[in-house]
């Protein structure tokens, strides 16, 4: 067992108040409908590159300060984003050593299944979606995907993350 010293924890974090603050930039309502959940593409970047600090706990603990700050039921986001962290926690090394163009349609799946997830429980709660439209952000995340990567891995390589 190594005890190396982790570096970076501060990156990491301060990547999540960038995403945080990213989900309250006001979009044109045309925009709006395809606005990426960066939280959950954060968590998913972090996850792939360090599965070993991003995990699970990182996912809960996230999605519930993503449930305070949304005012959604608490825990929902929590779930799905714990459920998101558990999926990129299984398939990272095969994420990974492909292009982030390609990389963008397994985000697709992850997005999908973290949508899927916080409208199943708002149906469930007696809110359902009203259309397919609730499914849009995680095409605008797999479009934005290849720019978030690029930048979250120069980040980590000059603050040299580990």
């Amino acid at each position: 067992m190594t005890t190396a010293p982790r570096a970076g924890g501060w990156v990491i974090a301060l990547s999540f108040l960038v995403a945080f603050l990213l989900a309250g930039v006001p979009l044109p309502d045309s925009l709006d409908r395809f606005r990426p959940d960066w939280v959950a593409m954060v968590l998913i970047y972090w996850g792939m590159a360090l599965p070993h600090r991003v995990g699970i706990g990182v996912g809960w603990l996230v999605g519930l300060l993503l449930d305070v700050g949304r005012g959604a039921l608490l825990g929902q986001h929590a779930l799905a984003l714990a459920a998101v962290a558990y999926l990129t926690g299984q398939t990272y090394r095969r994420i990974r050593v492909v292009p982030p163009w390609q990389q963008a349609f397994s985000i697709l799946v992850l997005l999908l299944v973290e949508q899927v997830l916080v409208f199943w429980i708002s149906g469930v709660i007696g809110y359902p979606p009203r259309d397919w439209w609730y499914l849009a952000p995680a095409v605008g995340g797999m479009v934005c995907w290849p720019l978030l990567f690029v930048i979250l891995r120069d980040v980590r390589r000059y603050f040299q993350v580990t």
